[in-house]
């Protein structure tokens, strides 16, 4: 049977060990898809990134997270899922997010490692602050992320 994990944590994440997690006990899934997203350098209008701070709301941030995944089952028929994703602070080139998804098919399981990026930037309940030699920003929900799981 099919399953769904998911992490929200401070430490970094063990991109293997969340591989595994998704091809575990699942014999019918031919593709496994994953995504993981990093801190990049980012040129901000007084200076350079240094890190960014995620905050999030616990309990509702898991569901939000399980929500989705199911949203994405309701698509496409999929094997085991799993999200984790990082708070606290994070440097330049530090895992925040992974996304992966197990699927009989290869396209079920692009589309929805996609589809559940997408919903996340647009309704996991994350905060983000861009940090900098210049200051903190709290940085506000950017409307292409919107626009990505509108065309869903």
């Amino acid at each position: 049977m099919a399953t769904t994990q998911v992490f929200v944590q401070t430490d970094n994440f063990d991109i293997g060990d969340l591989s595994e997690r998704v091809r575990a006990d699942d014999g019918t899934s031919g593709a496994i898809v994953t995504f993981t997203g990093i801190v990049r350098e980012l040129e901000l209008s007084d200076d350079k990134l240094d890190a960014l701070f995620l905050e999030h709301y616990p309990g509702m941030t898991e569901k939000a997270l399980e929500g989705i995944a199911n949203k994405a089952r309701d698509r496409w028929s999929l094997g085991n899922i799993v999200i984790s994703h990082r708070v606290g602070r994070l440097n330049l080139n530090e895992n925040i997010v992974f996304v992966g998804v197990g699927s009989a098919h290869r396209v079920n399981a692009f589309e929805a490692a996609q589809f559940i990026m997408d919903y996340l930037k647009k309704e996991a309940p994350f905060w983000k602050k861009e940090i900098s030699s210049a200051g903190e920003t709290w940085v506000e929900q950017k409307q292409s992320d919107l626009d990505a799981a509108d065309t869903w």
